[in-house]
């Protein structure tokens, strides 16, 4: 048995560690790092509650909207609000876009230098020699030109997401009732018109290239698949009843969807730089930093449903929707998350056309002085949740698990390992110089450290 650090995993977000352990050419032991510390949940507190949208975006860049989305959830359940219809059209409409950039930046971006050898220059070097590249150099050359159009096009999702977010990364309008940017026939033909040329580059290039790695490395059908659990939080909510078009759910073991219980949610922090505590419910949890604790190896604490390790991302929406099924494994993960974009970027176009100019887009609200609330959503990278307890109108507790918590968790009290250290089991490694497939895999779930943890002080 042979042991191998790996770091940095990724391309960007680069905190993320693997130690596996092979034998026999297999990865039989993994444990995966996370090295930064989440400093928001501590900000948060003694802050104006109103500030949570825009504030706790800053937890990430690539995926910004989906803290706004949350912390707006979270006020609009500890006031008693509900947004407006044009409001929710447009904060679907910001998220959407963004989904769209995340989608096709993960591909080009960040995955798809696994999978071809790539130009001489950076990001495609440097790489390991002799790698298990299996496509032809015609394909290889057009999926390279693919990757340049694929940052043209994701650039372009950002100008979706600032038609009516005012910026992005890090939107300015999304708040509790709706969003304060008003639709006008300018910005709807803009972002219309935007979204027509996202859609076909999805529909004719981003599709087409999956499809082409999915065949080349049919293998990974049957390589990275976990635990085969799967979470999903609601995402989209549409129409008067707020019905969420990707509907929240849970999948034990490849099986059917079962209703979700929020209240089952815990995490546990037994292999994790906190300082020691009961598993408990976000509503409870704290954050107390403490980077010499004994056996602990990540600041990523361990989410768990009912004390079960979670998947959660575009394969979980799909799995649990009943639009995707094939199987859960790295290339089922990619095939999912295009698919979804090909999905959303249809139900932009219907948003767009539902938008009624002059119509309420936000309304003025008192807030309470003392509340709680629980802001569930889907994110690019899966389910996001946040828990807000409110006291003397300021914030007094604030907790947050991102997909990468669920995802990228460690061990806990009971040993078992999170969902991507699982997945990591039986992978195969013929060459302890050449891990292509802990980078595949890994990178399949999107991987974002930025939302799991921020900054801590040197040691």
């Amino acid at each position: 048995m042979v042991k191998k650090r790996i770091f940095p995993v990724t391309r960007v977000h680069e905190p993320l560690q693997v130690d596996i352990e092979v034998a026999n050419g297999q990865i039989v032991e993994a444990t995966i790092t996370n090295q930064l510390f989440r400093g928001f949940e501590l900000m948060a507190v003694g802050r104006d509650p109103r500030d949570a949208s825009l504030f706790l975006q800053r937890i990430c860049g690539i995926c910004s909207s989906a803290h706004a989305i949350a912390a707006a959830y979270a006020l609009e359940d500890a006031y008693g609000l509900v947004p407006t219809q044009n409001g929710e059209l447009l904060r679907n409409l910001i998220f959407g876009a963004d989904f769209l950039q995340n989608h096709l930046r993960q591909f080009y971006v960040l995955s798809l230098a696994d999978y071809i050898r790539g130009s001489e220059q950076a990001p495609f070097r440097p790489k390991p020699l002799g790698g298990d590249y299996r496509l032809p150099a015609q394909l290889e050359k057009k999926l390279l030109e693919h990757y340049w159009q694929g940052l043209v096009i994701s650039m372009k999702c950002h100008q979706m997401v600032a038609t009516f977010g005012a910026k992005a990364p890090h939107v300015q309008t999304i708040i509790p009732t709706g969003n304060i940017q008003s639709p006008d026939r300018d910005k709807i033909i803009t972002y219309a018109s935007l979204l027509e040329e996202v859609t076909s580059f999805i529909e004719n290039v981003y599709l087409q290239d999956v499809d082409i790695i999915s065949r080349y490395y049919s293998d990974y059908y049957k390589i990275g698949t976990g635990y085969s659990n799967l979470l999903n939080f609601g995402l989209f909510p549409e129409g008067k009843e707020r019905k969420p078009y990707y509907p929240s759910g849970v999948v034990i073991n490849a099986g059917e969807p079962q209703e979700l219980d929020q209240n089952a949610i815990t995490e546990d922090i037994t292999y994790s730089w906190y300082k020691e505590g009961a598993t408990q419910h976000p509503y409870q949890g704290k954050t107390v930093p403490d980077r010499e604790k004994p056996l602990a190896y990540t600041w990523n604490k361990a989410a768990r449903y009912k004390g079960i390790p979670m998947e959660t991302g575009p394969l979980a929406r799909l799995w649990v929707k009943g639009t995707y099924r094939n199987g859960i494994s790295t290339m089922d993960r990619l095939v999912a998350r295009a698919l979804e974009a090909r999905e959303i970027s249809k139900l932009l176009a219907r948003w767009i056309m539902e938008i009624i100019p002059g119509q309420p887009h936000l309304y003025p609200y008192e807030p309470l002085p003392n509340a709680q609330g629980i802001g569930l959503t889907g994110a690019m990278r899966g389910a996001l949740g946040h828990w807000v307890k409110i006291e003397k109108g300021v914030i007094s507790h604030y907790q947050v698990i991102t997909p990468s918590v669920w995802n990228f968790s460690p061990r806990d009290e009971k040993s078992q390992r999170g969902p991507a250290e699982q997945a990591l089991i039986g992978a195969p490694v013929e060459d302890l110089d050449n891990t292509l497939s802990v980078g595949r895999i890994l990178r399949s779930f999107d991987p974002c450290f930025s939302c799991a943890v921020q900054v801590t002080r040197a040691r």
